[in-house]
């Protein structure tokens, strides 16, 4: 799915990554941690190519991104859902505009990207906010629309930067099990964070960076991994009926 070979990074003289040498498969659940300045903001920008490294190769679905013509880029983007801290959604557009912005800029019509938005939104729990704006919205909710935007063209990759730095415990804890059960349906999620704590109750894969190098690479069974449920055909069914602006 992903492999680096070599790959490094600079910003003038400074060395943001160095040599990184790895692979995440195809389905793998991926933390990726380390102190601020480490290097893992830098690093999922190299997977969905908003940077390019200085040298070495990656390689996405076999596709070397680093090469990949600037014509090719939005077609390789659409096969990569990305989660940002600050969730960048559009407070004057309501949470069907904003889920809905990628089948729209692809040219579905208005009952596609109806039925793709609710699914998505049905999917995080929030298909009765549709009609809603972000600031009528709590933080965790703002959240689950930005996983929803990032999961509705269904992604194969889902990429996560220090989803949950904004977020108390409780929600935090809800937005990883969301990601998870995504990667239970069989998408690669990779997830930032710097929350050990967090990282060592769920488990999983752990890449740690540490000034631009790979410092471990480990398997954790994690302590208290969150109860998980296969998807219900009743799941949401007590929504509000889908209603989106004309």
């Amino acid at each position: 799915m992903i492999q680096f070979f070599h790959v490094g990074r600079k910003y003038g003289d400074r060395v943001a990554l160095h040599d990184l040498n790895f692979e995440i498969p195809r389905g793998q659940f991926v933390f990726l941690t380390g102190v601020s300045g480490a290097g893992k903001t830098t690093l999922l920008r190299l997977i969905f190519r908003e940077e390019v490294p200085t040298s070495g190769q990656i390689l996405v679905n076999g596709r070397n991104v680093a090469s990949l013509p600037l014509r090719k880029v939005p077609y390789l983007r659409r096969t990569i859902g990305v989660v940002f801290q600050d969730f960048r959604l559009i407070g004057g557009k309501t949470v069907f505009e904003n889920v809905a912005y990628l089948p729209r800029i692809l040219g579905s019509d208005r009952e596609t990207q109806k039925r793709l938005a609710y699914h998505a939104l049905r999917r995080v729990g929030l298909a009765h906010r549709m009609n809603a704006f972000p600031p009528q919205l709590s933080g965790g909710e703002q959240q689950r629309v930005a996983i929803a935007r990032a999961l509705i063209a269904d992604p194969e990759l889902l990429i996560a930067d220090e989803p949950t730095g904004n977020l108390d415990p409780d929600l935090s804890r809800e937005i990883l099990r969301l990601f998870l059960e995504v990667n239970l349906r069989g998408t690669t999620v990779i997830v930032a964070t710097h929350d050990r704590d967090t990282i060592q109750r769920i488990g999983r894969r752990v890449v740690t960076l540490e000034r631009g190098e790979v410092a471990s690479d480990v398997e954790l069974a994690g302590t208290e991994p969150p109860r998980l449920e296969p998807p219900s055909e009743e799941e949401d069914a007590g929504a509000e009926p889908l209603v989106p602006p004309p």
